[in-house]
């Protein structure tokens, strides 16, 4: 793919001062973008569907976030070893040089095991712990890798690396790396969308940001009931937005056709009309009303534990269907410094039900083998107790998991040791994660760049290597 470059000053002020005063209602996020579209625009559209590397075996991608870190111990990783020693010292024999903890040192708490029994399910053998039930019926869908790692153990760093690759403000996440690569294929929904089931937003916007890339590809938040985005709705009717529109459109062209030569006219109005679209399609998606009630109660939609995640559940497939290409869940929050087993039995009730649903649901509409799944968190968890039964961060090795896309289900990949402190075997790195991520988009990770401030950028820098074993 070749390399875009960085454009700052492309449009007049007063044609910008119109559009800020005019009653368009756009939505502010989708606004910022399309105004953000006027300053980098280097095609008629930049969000038409493009062209992979090699042929892709997902055509999207449902990014399921856990923030705060799930304890990979108590969740998908079993630990027989830490059962044999709760509530002892590390035993001398276990080796913790250079492990760097946030709060504590890992000699200085009692280890601790987990209270939720680990299982084997499906064909497979896979073993899931008993806070998953519903999902650990899709265990032979499901690929498990248990020895990711990084080296940053405060959430805003490893946030940044988990979706951005980097620690650094100002890195491109990887929803908009793979919005640039591969555009969007609905016309009135933005190609990368991002809810959170918390009281406050989905976690910082560096996260779902565009960093160094055209602003255009930045994840736009919705929410999951009442207005979808803000200020969308038009303060104007939409007979009076269309005239709007076209004599704006008229304008443009005259404009235009002194500068024959250059596109980016074009690919501003072309954007003007996506949002005027938006109007109608944002409200559209998130009416669950022709949905069956059946559907619905497979979600959990309807019940208070499981609702909020629930109905974003549904809504993810609902955008799959509709051509969004990366869609990020945000569930809140899983930061158990104390009482890891209570904050985890709440929120995997919250979440257990619904991506089971999605799971199910994506496969019976022949959609689960195009739609990549991943389940991540920022960092893992330590196996010595921390406070009141609680855990700190570990970055050291933790647990993602993947599924549809191409993924070869009902396998674990990789170890951590016999205590759950680190990875030890085939480790992953979150680049690696990264670049194998793209790979089932049909991107070569070191290829798919765009030119910033001297040199070809790329989501994995020059770091990470494909996990061959994730695919069939």
């Amino acid at each position: 793919m070749n390399p875009h470059h960085c454009h700052r000053h492309q449009i007049a002020i007063d044609r910008r001062d119109f559009l800020r005063k005019s009653a368009f209602g756009f939505g502010a996020a989708a606004l910022g973008s399309l105004l953000a579209r006027d300053a980098t625009a280097s095609s008629v559209n930049p969000l038409a569907p493009r062209g992979t590397h090699f042929p892709a075996r997902a055509d999207r991608v449902i990014f399921l976030f856990m923030t705060g870190g799930p304890s990979h111990m108590d969740t998908f990783d079993p630990k027989p070893a830490l059962t044999k020693f709760d509530g002892q010292a590390l035993p001398d024999s276990f080796n913790v040089d250079g492990l760097d903890l946030q709060f504590m040192k890992a000699t200085d708490g009692k280890l601790m095991a987990s209270p939720f029994p680990f299982t084997k399910h499906g064909q497979s053998g896979l073993e899931i712990s008993s806070l998953f039930p519903n999902l650990a019926r899709h265990a032979d869908d499901l690929c498990v890798i248990r020895s990711c790692y990084h080296d940053s153990f405060i959430h805003g760093p490893a946030l940044g690396l988990i979706n951005c690759g980097s620690t650094l403000l100002g890195h491109p996440s990887c929803g908009a790396w793979v919005t640039y690569g591969l555009g969007c294929e609905s016309d009135s929904l933005p190609a990368y969308i991002v809810m959170s089931d918390g009281a406050y937003r989905a976690g910082p916007a560096v996260a779902y940001g565009s960093g160094f890339l055209p602003a255009i590809y930045q994840g736009t938040t919705m929410r999951a009931e009442g207005t979808p985005i803000s200020n969308l709705t038009p303060p104007i009717p939409a007979d009076k937005q269309r005239v709007v529109l076209d004599a704006l459109n008229t304008w443009n062209g005259r404009f235009q056709a002194q500068r024959p030569d250059d596109s980016r006219l074009a690919a501003q109005l072309a954007n003007y009309e996506l949002a005027y679209r938006m109007q109608t399609a944002a409200p559209d998606l998130i009416d669950l009303t022709n949905e069956p009630a059946h559907i619905k109660d497979m979600y959990g939609a309807e019940k208070d534990a499981t609702k909020k995640f629930g109905r974003m559940c549904l809504l993810a497939r609902r955008m799959a269907e509709r051509g969004v290409r990366f869609i990020q869940l945000y569930n809140n929050d899983w930061d158990g410094h104390d009482s890891c087993a209570k904050n985890h039995e709440q929120n995997a009730a919250r979440i257990d039900q619904p991506i089971a649903a999605l799971i199910a649901d994506l496969k019976q509409r022949g959609l689960l083998d195009t739609t990549l799944i991943l389940w991540a968190g920022e960092f893992g968890r330590t196996p010595v107790m921390q406070g009141d039964k609680g855990r700190d961060h570990n970055p050291y090795g933790f647990t993602v998991w993947l599924a549809g896309g191409g993924v070869k289900g009902g396998q674990a990949i990789g170890a951590t040791d016999d205590l759950g402190f680190r990875a030890v075997e085939r480790k992953v790195h979150v680049h690696d994660l990264h670049a194998t991520l793209l790979h089932a988009l049909g991107f070569d990770h070191e290829k798919l760049t765009y030119h910033f401030e001297g040199r070809a950028r790329s989501l994995t820098d020059v770091f990470g290597h494909v996990v061959s074993d994730v695919f069939a």
